[in-house]
């Protein structure tokens, strides 16, 4: 067999072998992309609570995201000023953030407002769409910092702080009016 019929039937199978590892690829990626918010299988809850902060969990995501409920309970203090005071967990910027949401901006960075996808689930299950999110600034930090507020609806009735960039949430009430002292 001369060498340029070898190279022709060696160029002759490579485009149908490309054509394989494409499709294989696209195959691959689109079963991902559908199984992405399939309902996580169950896991053994292997938790450890962090040093620093007995509220928050790490280690195995459990099926069940970890939020933690800081909304009043029939036991709190109902009067007008527990109602309208944040928890003691959100840093004082976070005033200033839930401000400029009531007021609907301007905001200071361009992803502030854009949709929070909850891909890793760590939030109530709701449609895309649903969860924004906004900056709550760090002092001293050039960018934007791991700290964030995500609110659900539109306007918002749910309120969740991360300041760990996503990996945990606590909800927390602004008030009946959603005023910030």
């Amino acid at each position: 067999m001369s060498r340029r019929s070898r190279s022709r039937r060696q160029s002759g199978l490579r485009l149908p072998l490309i054509a394989l590892v494409v499709l294989l690829l696209a195959g691959a990626g689109a079963w991902w992309w559908s199984q992405r918010d399939a309902a996580p299988e169950a896991v053994p809850a292997v938790a450890e609570r962090e040093a620093g902060d007995p509220q928050r969990l790490s280690g195995v995501l459990l099926p069940l995201p970890p939020v933690e409920d800081t909304r009043p309970t029939e036991s709190a203090p109902t009067n007008e000023a527990a109602r309208d005071s944040l928890p003691a967990f959100l840093p004082a910027e976070a005033r200033h953030t839930l401000r400029l949401i009531r007021q609907g901006g301007p905001f200071p960075h361009r992803q502030d407002g854009s949709v929070f996808g909850n891909r890793e689930g760590r939030l109530p299950r709701q449609p895309n769409g649903y969860y924004r999110e906004y900056t709550v600034e760090t002092p001293g930090l050039d960018h934007r910092g791991a700290r964030r507020i995500v609110t659900g609806g539109q306007p918002p009735r749910e309120y969740y702080y991360t300041d760990d960039h996503y990996e945990s949430f606590r909800r927390f009430e602004t008030g009946p009016t959603g005023a910030t002292p």
